[in-house]
């Protein structure tokens, strides 16, 4: 947790967004371009905005394709806090929270808080070795960073690509533009930007 030990007072997150329902906003891309505007109004200053991707829904065919985009933002509140204001934003977008891996009208993951390994190795080891069926069926009760299955997923790791290629995943030491190079060719084939 070495950007909470020397008591920064700006951190640097990344976070994922995707949704592929429409919601009271409009369109996909609409709504998660309407949520970026609840950004700052919730302490996290957008330094980056990627491209919009299209991506198969996962697990595949879940429902309708997803709009997936990536975002870094520097902010002054805790990990929980960026969870808290994520969720607000998800909720004024009208999402609700019923079944594992639903349709989604706004769905924004926290990805990585600076270089912290939260809340410890023993747990985030824990999720990142998850089968896929326990995957489907079980949710940490707490925040797990970074994210234990960001090197598996491709529709994560184009959009970070596009504005974090060199971030180091504080684990396994390796970059988002090393990760997404393991990721199999037939799966980024499905991946498509989006004409904006």
């Amino acid at each position: 947790m070495q950007g909470l030990k020397q008591g920064k007072s700006t951190h640097y997150c990344l976070i994922a967004m995707g949704a592929n329902l429409p919601s009271a906003t409009g369109t996909a891309l609409e709504t998660l371009n309407k949520s970026l505007e609840l950004f700052l109004f919730e302490s996290l200053q957008v330094e980056r905005i990627s491209e919009w991707f299209s991506t198969p829904a996962f697990p595949a065919n879940s429902g309708p394709d997803f709009v997936n985009g990536a975002v870094a933002v520097k902010t002054k509140l805790s990990p929980e806090g960026v969870l808290s204001a994520l969720h607000r934003i998800e909720a004024a977008m009208g999402r609700t929270r019923e079944n594992r891996w639903e349709p989604r009208l706004c769905d924004l993951d926290l990805i990585a808080y600076d270089d912290i390994i939260w809340p410890d190795m023993d747990t985030f080891n824990e999720w990142k070795s998850l089968d896929l069926a326990s995957q489907q069926t079980k949710t940490p009760d707490q925040l797990v960073l970074p994210h234990p299955r960001l090197q598996d997923r491709s529709f994560v790791l184009v959009p970070l690509n596009d504005i974090a290629p060199d971030w180091v995943h504080p684990v396994t030491g390796i970059t988002v533009s090393e990760m997404l190079s393991a990721i199999p060719a037939a799966d980024l084939a499905e991946i498509s930007k989006i004409s904006v």
